[in-house]
C-alpha cells in the first residue's frame, strides 16, 4: 500500500486516518485491529485509532447477501465523542483491510459525514471477489 502513487497522496492530503474499529469481543478474540495496523503503517502522525467506535456489536458479515450485511451494519459505528470536533469540516481516509460488498465502508463514512466530516475517502488493502471463482489450470 505503501508503494502504490495515488495512495500516498491521497494519505498526505487527507488530515486524519481512520480504521475501520472492530467490535470488543472481535478484538479480544482476534488480539489485534488489522485495519488498525495499516493504518498506522500508512501515516502514524495521521492515524486516528480511535475515531470511530463499533457501538454495536454485529454478526461477521460473511456468508450474508448484501442487503442482509447492509441491515446488520445499520446504525453500528459512531464517530467517538471526543473527536466529534477534531473531525468536523475535515478531510478523512477510512482504512480497512477487504472490501467485499462496501456495506462496512459506507456504513463508517456515513457515520464520519454526519458527524461533520468535509470528504471520506476509503482505501483497502484488498478487495473480495464476489460469485464463484473463475476456473484456473
Amino acid at each position: 500500500m505503501r508503494s502504490n502513487d495515488y495512495l500516498q497522496e491521497l494519505v498526505l492530503q487527507c488530515d486524519h486516518l481512520i480504521p475501520v474499529p472492530l467490535s470488543d469481543k472481535r478484538l479480544r478474540q482476534r488480539g489485534f485491529n488489522q485495519s488498525l495496523l495499516l493504518a498506522q503503517r500508512l501515516s502514524p502522525e495521521r492515524c486516528m485509532a480511535q475515531g470511530l467506535l463499533r457501538v454495536r456489536d454485529t454478526p461477521a458479515q460473511a456468508g450474508l447477501s448484501r442487503d442482509m450485511r447492509q441491515a446488520n451494519l445499520t446504525h453500528a459505528f459512531a464517530v467517538h465523542p471526543m473527536h466529534v470536533q477534531a473531525l468536523a469540516g475535515k478531510n478523512l481516509v477510512l482504512v480497512d483491510d477487504v472490501m467485499t460488498t462496501g456495506n462496512t465502508l459506507q456504513a463508517c463514512a456515513l457515520a464520519l459525514l454526519q458527524a461533520g466530516a468535509a470528504r471520506v475517502s476509503c482505501v483497502t488493502l484488498a478487495r473480495a471477489q464476489s460469485g464463484p471463482f473463475p476456473a484456473t489450470d
